[in-house]
């Protein structure tokens, strides 16, 4: 751990506190740091880290209900209506404490290459339940003429994606899906064994006990060198659930240097805690990764092939390993 991190960590004083800042995005107060000039390592990269195509909408608690009375926020191609094509659709899954508006660059980002991304607004998303109501939500909006989604969406390409207890929520959500989860990417998702260690996120429920045979979607791995949450390593870190998932399973993992456990909410730079760089970092291969398993894309795909892809050999991220073909 560097001296940022034991920092961050000796400010925490009480066991609510400390699961806080071991599962999930904290907006504490922090001083307010300069956009950093990155500049993405690889063309692929440069070409996703880049704003799509789409103008970008949001609805911001207009939608509801999940099974638990959560509404939704949902962020979409503002020329929907002039669409030609239907668009797919990812799920979203807050980490502990935070709600979506604290991932709004990210999940904009995506927006405007396409994607209609929903995430119900609640702190506890480790079963990955209300995930799948969010996509229960979109599928029957598709099919209701009062609904500006209506004819729009591709239902047929949907993928999952959540930060730190978020993550442990997609990979259950994507096991539970009965296969309609065709994708599913985790962020600094803490590992099984410190989740394991803390008292229950969700009372009456092991979202820890990942069932990782049930997974058939594609999964990818994201993690941060300086995330103070223990998230790789074999014992049940990246590299754990990495192993764990089937040989059949297409799967990738790398670690984003520098990155903390927060940086997936920068704008880009950081004002907010347990943030080392921001957002910029993950905007380009999170986009590529969906633009392949979603889309169909060519050019996405190469990057994650082993051996040889992009993001095999970039700069930006170490601890890199795939089975992609």
């Amino acid at each position: 751990m560097n001296q940022k991190s034991a920092r961050q960590r000796g400010r925490v004083h009480t066991v609510a506190a400390a699961i806080a800042l071991s599962y999930a995005a904290i907006s504490a107060v922090a001083p307010a740091q300069a956009t950093p000039d990155y500049q993405p390592a690889g063309p692929v990269e440069a070409t996703y880290h880049a704003a799509g195509p789409h103008p970008v909408a949001k609805r911001a608690g207009t939608d509801c209900c999940s099974s638990t009375g959560d509404a939704y926020d949902i962020w979409y191609p503002a020329d929907l209506a002039a669409s030609a094509t239907r668009h797919p659709i990812i799920t979203w899954g807050d980490g502990t404490l935070a709600h979506p508006r604290e991932y709004d660059y990210l999940l904009a980002h995506l927006a405007s290459w396409g994607f209609v991304v929903i995430a119900p607004d609640l702190t506890n998303t480790g079963t990955g339940a209300q995930m799948l109501d969010a996509v229960t939500y979109l599928t029957q909006q598709n099919s209701d003429p009062a609904s500006e989604f209506y004819g729009k969406l591709d239902t047929g390409a949907i993928g999952a994606m959540g930060h730190s207890q978020g993550g442990l929520g997609t990979l259950n959500a994507a096991a539970h899906s009965n296969g309609l989860i065709k994708t599913a990417v985790t962020i600094e998702m803490p590992s099984q064994s410190l989740c394991s260690s803390l008292p229950p996120l969700i009372p009456g429920k092991n979202v820890c006990d990942i069932p990782t045979a049930l997974i058939s979607s594609s999964v990818l791995l994201v993690s941060g060198t300086a995330d103070p949450v223990p998230s790789t390593g074999t014992s049940g870190g990246m590299q754990g659930v990495y192993d764990a998932l089937p040989a059949s399973t297409p799967k990738a993992r790398a670690a984003l240097i520098n990155a903390s456990h927060n940086d997936i909410q920068g704008q880009p730079g950081c004002t907010n805690f347990g943030c080392n760089d921001g957002v910029d970092g993950y905007l380009g291969y999170l986009t590529a990764w969906f633009m392949d398993q979603l889309r169909g894309d060519a050019q996405a795909h190469s990057v994650f092939v082993s051996g040889t892809g992009e993001f095999q050999h970039n700069a930006h991220w170490t601890d890199q390993q795939s089975n992609i073909h």
